[in-house]
């Protein structure tokens, strides 16, 4: 089976603010297939922002299964996130899904994986996908020595990512809370 690449997502927690900004570009083995995929979506009422990186089908079962859990918890995200990791790890369909997600609300920015894992980022940067490790880092740099707002983070972040990853492209999504 042809190998898929072509995410970066990057999200910034700053203060009570957060924002988050994903690329649009899919790509099959050599060849983009997509310039521009949507790869953020809002949950629970808008008050929940996820992006994700891996294959679109699992991504998509993960984030209805995410959603599911999230109106369980009555949207406690740490609880929701908690018991969705235990299922994601144990389940014997779920956990054969190649998918990572970011999930953020004002209070939390949580990186999931398919191990079980459960990250909460130290400095407020959460980055996943081929792009991730450029996209964080710059992140990183912005937020430590700018005054730049997150949502000008991710994007600026986006874009030195695209300029150095070739699975990732400048046809960027945003979105903010």
């Amino acid at each position: 089976m042809p190998e898929l690449h072509g995410t970066t997502v990057i999200a910034v927690k700053k203060d009570s603010k957060v924002a988050i900004a994903a690329d649009g570009q899919v790509t099959l083995e050599n060849t983009i297939m997509k310039h521009k995929a949507r790869k953020l979506r809002r949950l629970y009422d808008d008050k929940v922002l996820m992006g994700f990186a891996g294959s679109v089908a699992d991504a998509q079962t993960l984030a209805d299964k995410f959603e599911s859990k999230l109106r369980e918890a009555h949207g406690n995200l740490k609880r929701a996130v908690i018991e969705f990791a235990k299922e994601w790890r144990t389940d014997r369909v779920l956990r054969r899904l190649e998918a990572m997600m970011i999930v953020a609300n004002t209070e939390y920015l949580l990186i999931l994986s398919g191990n079980g894992e459960v990250i909460e980022p130290d400095e407020g940067v959460a980055a996943i996908g081929s792009g991730g490790a450029f996209a964080g880092a710059a992140a990183k740099a912005l937020l430590r020595n700018t005054d730049l707002n997150p949502l000008e983070i991710v994007q600026k972040s986006m874009d030195i990512a695209a300029d150095i990853c070739i699975y990732t492209n400048h046809e960027i999504t945003t979105d903010e809370m």
